[in-house]
């Protein structure tokens, strides 16, 4: 039910927005109201191969309690419109689907990767978030504007993280840049103290083994377990606090909006039962803060069986899904981040709820009327957690077949595994060399 291609009339649309003429009118023209902080010194924090930049951060201390932390959200809006071919076609997907074998962006890679990517050494516009952190990592105020940005580098988190995290040598592409390495520490340290917060709010330690192929040439070489690291954190970090900042923004101007959601577990005595059989009593009522010090003990008793408990919990938690909410509020809020207010708003290249809340932004920034009936964002939400459903599963189905690929001339080789669950119905194990999980079809009877 995905649309792996775009049609001719998306395309036709596209030529148009390769103009000059149109690049020269979006940097030319600027509305009232938007200020100039290319001189602040923005980077992206990405994945080595990521070409759709969503967001830049950079932060400035303002005394020693209070650093100030700015998130620039690209502004996909100020290209495509609500209604054009292309965000029809965008609001069909809703996402953008990453597979092993080939990536199916939900806008042409022209826009998600040049006109509205904040790339490297360009100035873009934005939708920046500005907030006031103290050293207990809660955030005392915050902003919301549009601004012109411009990248000073960027940068990949692996290489970030083993510099943050064993102050080794600073990477070039940091020293390069006069200040960077000093702001990027600033952006750690707040990272941490706002980790730490959220953690005591009752924020779940939650950790699963995703696989990221490797390729020679067109051959599937290997899979490679994708691990947390301190720079990712960073950005995980600032990106819940921009997603909760947003959503209380929209609320404060009176505004609807299309909330994230994970409600609390219906099947909480699974989850009981999960903490009794490694010897730890939960309380008999969801409760995440008590989820989170059992997840947390596990971690650090059987680091390597803690990913199987850890998607095990994340199993019976349910995934989320999307939900349009009312100025007032009319629903409960994330049971896993332990947060009541949390929107979706900083990657509107390659997710539509990000992009809806984009132009509801804009609107209460603006004191424009709201660009959604309240039924219209009912459906949209409805449909986004469908679609999203619909990419995971092809997600999934191309990692198996991936998997598959890659083990085909191995069989008849024995490989150290654990056992990840049993039942009648046969035995699932995952193996440690590589980070692929299957069920054993012989000799696991007993």
């Amino acid at each position: 039910g995905l649309l792996p291609d775009f049609s001719t009339g998306v395309l036709s649309e596209l030529e148009h927005l390769q103009d000059q003429e149109y690049k020269e009118h979006l940097i030319g023209n600027d509305p009232d109201g938007i200020r100039d902080l290319r001189k602040l010194l923005w980077v992206s924090i990405d994945n080595d191969d990521s070409r759709d930049l969503d967001q830049l951060t950079t932060a400035q201390e303002i005394t020693t309690e209070i650093t100030k932390i700015y998130v620039a959200i690209a502004d996909v809006d100020a290209a495509i419109k609500k209604g054009s071919l292309i965000d029809q076609h965008a609001r069909h997907n809703t996402t953008s689907v990453y597979t092993a074998a080939e990536i199916f962006p939900m806008l042409p890679e022209k826009v998600s990767t040049d006109i509205t990517s904040l790339n490297v050494n360009e100035d873009r516009l934005a939708i920046v978030v500005e907030m006031d952190v103290g050293v207990d990592g809660k955030i005392k105020s915050s902003n919301i504007y549009r601004a012109w940005v411009h990248n000073y580098a960027k940068l990949a988190y692996n290489r970030v993280a083993v510099w943050l995290e064993d102050n080794g040598t600073v990477p070039e592409d940091i020293s390069a840049v006069d200040g960077l390495a000093e702001n990027l520490q600033l952006q750690n340290q707040a990272a941490q103290s706002m980790q730490d917060y959220r953690y005591d709010q009752g924020a779940l330690h939650l950790e699963t083994i995703q696989a990221k192929p490797v390729f020679s040439g067109e051959q599937i070489e290997a899979l490679e377990q994708d691990k947390k690291n301190r720079a990712k954190e960073i950005i995980e970090v600032f990106m819940i606090a921009v997603n909760g900042v947003t959503a209380r923004y929209l609320s404060d101007m009176k505004f609807p909006s299309i909330r994230r959601v994970v409600r609390s577990p219906k099947r909480w005595d699974r989850i009981i039962k999960i903490a009794a059989d490694h010897d730890y009593k939960l309380p008999e009522s969801p409760d995440s803060k008590a989820l989170d010090e059992f997840l947390t003990l596990q971690k650090s008793a059987d680091p390597l069986r803690f990913p199987d408990v850890s998607l095990a919990v994340i199993k019976l938690l349910g995934s989320g899904e999307y939900m349009a909410e009312l100025p007032d509020g009319n629903f409960q809020g994330h049971f896993g981040l332990s947060v009541r207010d949390y929107g979706h708003s900083t990657a509107p290249n390659r997710r539509y709820p990000d992009l809806v809340t984009q132009r509801l932004l804009k609107a209460a920034l603006e004191g424009k009327p709201v660009p959604y009936r309240i039924e219209e964002l009912d459906e949209l939400a409805a449909h986004c957690t469908k679609k999203e459903d619909d990419a995971t599963k092809v997600e999934r189905q191309v990692e198996k077949s991936a998997a598959a690929i890659l083990l085909e001339n191995r069989i008849g080789e024995k490989f150290e595994s654990i056992v990840t669950g049993a039942s009648g119905k046969g035995t699932w194990v995952r193996l440690l060399d590589i980070p692929i999980e299957g069920k054993v079809v012989h000799g696991f009877q007993g």
